[in-house]
């Protein structure tokens, strides 16, 4: 699969920086392409690399014509051991922005060319090094921000995903192969494809693609965090749960009920899981059109949430939190009650709203906050997921997935309901259509781009 001339040309050579932009101790860009060594060879003072090894790191200094612009090091990785399987050089320079635009405009007066976003990436695909699934779980490496979405990227980058929809697409791939064979002697009337063996094979398939799509509710958590709203009525402490939960004054506070009139969020790893904490509008009748809107929003978010953090204090009754209640169980999304101000209960009020099953806090003394992070775990149930296990956390691929269900829910059919071959073989061959584009064995222009442009420069 190559892309057409206006987007991209795959035979010239690629330069980016690679590290973060900025000032730092090192920059590091990379070269990729045929010409990679051959063109940093003609700025580079110190060994001809183009007679060095693969996988050798060599000093020198980086000069135009008598100018030394900095001291390097480059590393060579000769075509085809790189990422990209390409010829691929990497130049880790001091961090000055100014040095690594000089290097890289020098490299590219030599006839580099600036790359675009996740093409060093798009090359490896193209190259082979990898397929499809196995790529968009580069950039979902790069975005993990905690244990369980590293171990998830990590697990579909080495293959896991992949190899599993292989297995499934090979076993296609066979009957598909038979009901053609059929269509060659249609006229004789003759059954190489047993009718049996395809709809166990279809069942067993269908059996994994549910659970792979199942997957994808956990999946998505993982990658994308654990939503998380804190709701209540007004001036009961949300704003101070949400400071004191991330250790910073990161919402404002303030005895004036209603102060929050939009949503802030903000995210915290507790346990290698990833937490977003939507601290909301307090929920109250009111006449104010823009606190009004507030409490719109914090409704909308409720329904949103993986968890509610339903938060009162002692100035309610326990009859009063349970009919706050009602409206809460209508929602049907799991909650926990905080009580606040924990600190000013008389031993008997602890006692009577301990029978709510409330988790007592002080969030302006951040008391209970530990505990609360515990329960926070139990409740959600993710520190105790097995990452090895294949999970989707790709929206793309849970479509490709519901697809390919259909189209052999339709084979299903068609087997219980004879029909001739050819309206088989078309259902088949759209089942493998859908399971390709997961693994890029069957891609578009627009597909690649839209995947690979949200990559970062560099990668």
């Amino acid at each position: 699969m190559q892309l057409s001339e206006n987007n991209m040309n795959h035979q010239d050579t690629i330069i980016a920086l690679s590290t973060p932009p900025g000032s730092g101790a090192i920059g590091v860009i990379r070269l990729s392409g045929p010409q990679a060594i051959s063109l940093t060879n003609t700025v580079f003072a110190g060994k001809d690399l183009e007679k060095q090894t693969t996988h050798t790191l060599h000093f020198g200094l980086v000069k135009d014509g008598d100018q030394i612009i900095d001291e390097v090091v480059a590393g060579l990785y000769v075509a085809p051991k790189s990422y990209t399987k390409e010829n691929v050089v990497e130049i880790s320079c001091h961090g000055s922005n100014y040095i690594i635009q000089q290097i890289i405009s020098l490299l590219i007066s030599k006839g580099a060319r600036a790359a675009k976003p996740g093409e060093f990436t798009l090359r490896a695909f193209l190259n082979g090094a990898f397929d499809l699934s196995q790529a968009e779980a580069v950039a979902d490496l790069i975005a993990s921000n905690s244990k369980a979405s590293h171990d998830v990227a990590m697990q579909q980058m080495r293959g896991g995903f992949a190899n599993e929809l292989k297995a499934l697409r090979e076993q296609l791939i066979h009957f598909a192969s038979m009901i053609e064979l059929e269509l060659d002697f249609a006229e004789e009337d003759v059954e190489f494809a047993n009718r049996d063996q395809l709809r166990n094979l279809v069942t067993k398939i269908n059996y994994v693609l549910r659970r792979l799509i199942s997957s994808f509710e956990l999946g998505n958590v993982i990658k994308n965090g654990v939503p998380i709203v804190i709701a209540g009525k007004p001036n009961v402490g949300k704003s101070t749960l949400l400071n004191a939960l991330l250790n910073e004054e990161r919402a404002i506070v303030s005895d004036i009920a209603g102060t929050t009139r939009d949503t802030i969020e903000d995210e915290l790893t507790i346990g290698g899981i990833v937490f977003r904490f939507i601290d909301t509008a307090g929920i109250r009748d009111t006449a104010d059109i823009i606190e009004a809107l507030g409490v719109e929003r914090t409704l909308e978010k409720m329904k949103q949430a993986k968890l509610i953090i339903y938060m009162a204090d002692v100035a309610q009754t326990p009859a009063e939190i349970e009919e706050q209640l009602k409206g809460l169980n209508k929602l049907e999304i799991p909650y926990l009650i905080l009580l606040n101000k924990a600190d000013l209960l008389s031993p008997q009020q602890h006692e009577a709203f301990a029978k709510l099953n409330v988790v007592f806090i002080s969030a302006k003394e951040k008391s209970g906050i530990d505990e609360l992070k515990e329960t926070l775990l139990e409740q959600v149930n993710l520190h105790h997921i097995n990452t090895s296990e294949t999970l989707v956390t790709n929206i793309r691929h849970v479509e490709a997935l519901k697809q390919t269900e259909n189209a052999l829910q339709r084979v299903l059919d068609n087997v219980d309901n004879p029909v001739t071959s050819d309206f088989l073989a078309m259902d088949i061959k759209q089942a493998l259509h859908y399971l390709g584009e997961i693994t890029g064995t069957v891609t578009t222009d627009d597909l690649l781009e839209n995947i690979f442009t949200k990559f970062c420069i560099g990668k």
